[in-house]
């Protein structure tokens, strides 16, 4: 399998990021199953695997430790912290206090002395970035992490925070994992290219736009058994305008099914390969809750796509724009509050 350098760290990794958030109960609850998955993707050439404190509240880095066992010094192993791990007001968040405690949790959960990247998961827009920094740095000097990063940060936020290293003598954020996929392209706009200027490494994480892009979902049918959206993942029907945009999306996936059919590839893979394409991207995170999922995926690690085909993802989907519902993370300049005047 193909490898990249992850940004500016000299660190190899595979162009398909294993990301466990499908281990445990969110999605599949068989433990041995998940370990058998995991197995597959190291002896298939990936390198990589990303997890997070949040997934199925912990279950997920057990699975992941279980499975490493024997194998850890072969993988770059990645997991986040930021989320909420309980009713406690300061189990969550980007403070010295929470990622001291949750790193000896993750650590913990997964079985080893050290993580090679740490993410903070979202902005936290009530700790200083300094004191993000200044956490994390202190990490890395006292061995527990080799590097950090961010996920689902805007261009803005990137550029402070690389700067607030710099200027406070902090090690400095490696990495970014954002949303990626053909039915979401804002970051191409700015993250992209803010990424390459600092020389981050890009981690996209959901190509296939939660189960969208893999043809399982179709204009017209009924939701299929046991999928992601049937089990409550997405929020399709939540709301008028979401209904809206979810037709809008499927009216995208009867075009771009097309697209790959001229181009003689399943979309799943037509998919990964349009994010991989980029050359600001390092490592596309594939979720699979199956091992036919995994075993789908990895027949596609060597598809290309040329000119034409980029061309005709283009005019289904314009560079920069989102199809979607709403962001994954919304600034917070955005909420009702800072919108309205007091009265």
């Amino acid at each position: 399998m193909e490898l990249r350098t992850l940004g500016r760290t000299g660190v190899q990794v595979s162009v398909y990021c294993l990301g466990a958030m499908m281990f445990g109960p969110w999605g599949n609850d068989d433990h041995d199953d998940c370990v058998r998955i995991v197995h597959k993707a190291l002896d298939d050439g990936i390198n990589f695997v990303d997890t997070a404190d949040v997934y199925s509240a912990g279950v997920s880095e057990e699975i992941v430790g279980r499975a490493l066992k024997g194998r850890r010094d072969d993988v770059v192993l990645a997991t986040k912290f930021f989320a909420p791990m309980g009713s406690e007001p300061n189990h969550h968040g980007g403070s010295r206090r929470w990622i001291f405690r949750e790193v000896e949790n993750s650590l913990r959960r997964l079985d080893t002395d050290y993580l090679d990247l740490y993410q903070i998961h979202r902005p936290d827009d009530t700790a200083d970035i300094d004191e993000t920094l200044g956490a994390l740095s202190d990490l890395v000097h006292q061995g527990k992490i080799r590097y950090f990063g961010h996920s689902t940060f805007p261009a803005e936020y990137i550029v402070e925070a690389q700067w607030t290293a710099e200027r406070r003598r902090r090690e400095r954020f490696v990495s970014e994992q954002p949303p990626y996929s053909i039915l979401m392209r804002g970051i191409e706009r700015a993250v992209l290219p803010t990424c390459a200027r600092y020389g981050i490494g890009v981690i996209p994480w959901s190509p296939l736009a939660g189960g969208l892009l893999t043809g399982r979902y179709r204009k017209g049918q009924p939701v299929p058994e046991g999928s992601r959206l049937a089990r409550g993942f997405g929020s399709q029907a939540a709301s008028e305008r979401q209904r809206a945009a979810h037709e809008r999306r499927l009216d995208i996936v009867e075009a771009l099914v097309k697209v790959a059919a001229d181009a003689g590839v399943s979309l799943t893979h037509l998919a990964h390969a349009f994010v991989l394409e980029h050359p600001a991207v390092t490592s596309a995170i594939i979720g699979p809750r199956t091992m036919e999922q995994l075993d789908d995926v990895l027949a596609g690690r060597d598809v290309r796509l040329d000119e034409a085909t980029l061309d005709a993802i283009d005019e289904v989907v314009r560079p920069g724009t989102d199809i979607s519902a709403g962001d994954p993370w919304q600034p917070p300049g955005l909420a009702r509050g800072p919108r309205r005047r007091a009265r």
